[in-house]
């Protein structure tokens, strides 16, 4: 993950970025007898204080099962809760990147003391956080947030590059639809029309042969659930036209 990219996304609209916190963990008896894990690990830190970052580290424990297996453990829900808590007073908006429900009650909290939380996620993300948090943006639909997974060598948006969107609208009957996908981290996230100005998105066409040939169920569709990739090229009318498209990841009700 580009965590340079995350901070223009928090910054976006020219909001002004109070606190960026990053909650690790560090394996200390690891990293004693493991040299490659010890200097990896803090070179990953020191990346986050170029960046702003302000890193919260908590140590790995270790405990033996009843059938004397060792196990790691270590959270850091509580340290971030309390932080969020504590700061929201001083705070108009948080960007929260975790999955977990168990957030949902923190993030309640939050906005009752008049703070907007927005959240990002990635695999398994709670759906009861994700209709409780303000917004919820998809970590894999953020412009240069995570790598594609084949990429062209061309900027994101652009034609022959490799994005990541969501099929909004299907015509079934007529054999296409149209996908969505956000151009540019400095738009508007609300305008999802993307034929107002100052929108984030942009609308690419696509054949129900494409979908298929990606084996997508286009019975399913349209889906918000459904994160795809694929490649832009130039559509027979003005605009852009998806092709190559493979399927990322499909969000579910696991956590409602």
């Amino acid at each position: 993950m580009r965590f340079d990219t995350l901070r223009r996304y928090a910054a976006r609209g020219g909001s002004e970025v109070v606190h960026l916190n990053a909650y690790v963990t560090y394996d200390q008896e690891r990293a004693e007898e493991d040299r490659r894990y010890r200097d990896g690990t803090l070179d990953f830190f020191r990346i986050l204080r170029d960046f702003g970052y302000k890193v919260m580290t908590k140590p790995v424990r270790w405990y033996t099962d009843e059938e004397g297996n060792e196990h790691p453990k270590t959270n850091v829900d509580l340290e971030l809760g309390v932080e969020l808590v504590q700061q929201a007073p001083r705070l108009d908006s948080v960007v929260l990147i975790t999955g977990d429900g168990d957030f949902l009650r923190v993030v309640q909290d939050v906005q009752r003391q008049g703070c907007r939380v927005e959240l990002i996620g990635f695999r398994n993300v709670s759906e009861r956080l994700r209709l409780g948090a303000d917004q919820f943006v998809s970590g894999y639909l953020v412009p240069g947030l995570l790598p594609v997974q084949n990429g062209t060598g061309v900027n994101w948006g652009e034609i022959e590059s490799r994005v990541r969107g969501i099929c909004y609208d299907f015509r079934a009957d007529r054999g296409f639809g149209f996908l969505r996908f956000i151009r540019t981290i400095d738009g508007a996230m609300w305008i999802t029309d993307t034929r107002q100005e100052g929108s984030a998105f942009d609308t690419a066409f696509v054949h129900a042969s494409e979908l298929e040939k990606a084996k997508v169920d286009i019975d399913t569709l349209p889906s918000r659930d459904l994160i795809l990739e694929f490649e832009l090229t130039t559509g027979k009318k003005e605009g852009f036209e998806a092709r190559n498209i493979s399927i990322v990841h499909r969000y579910s009700t696991y956590d409602f």
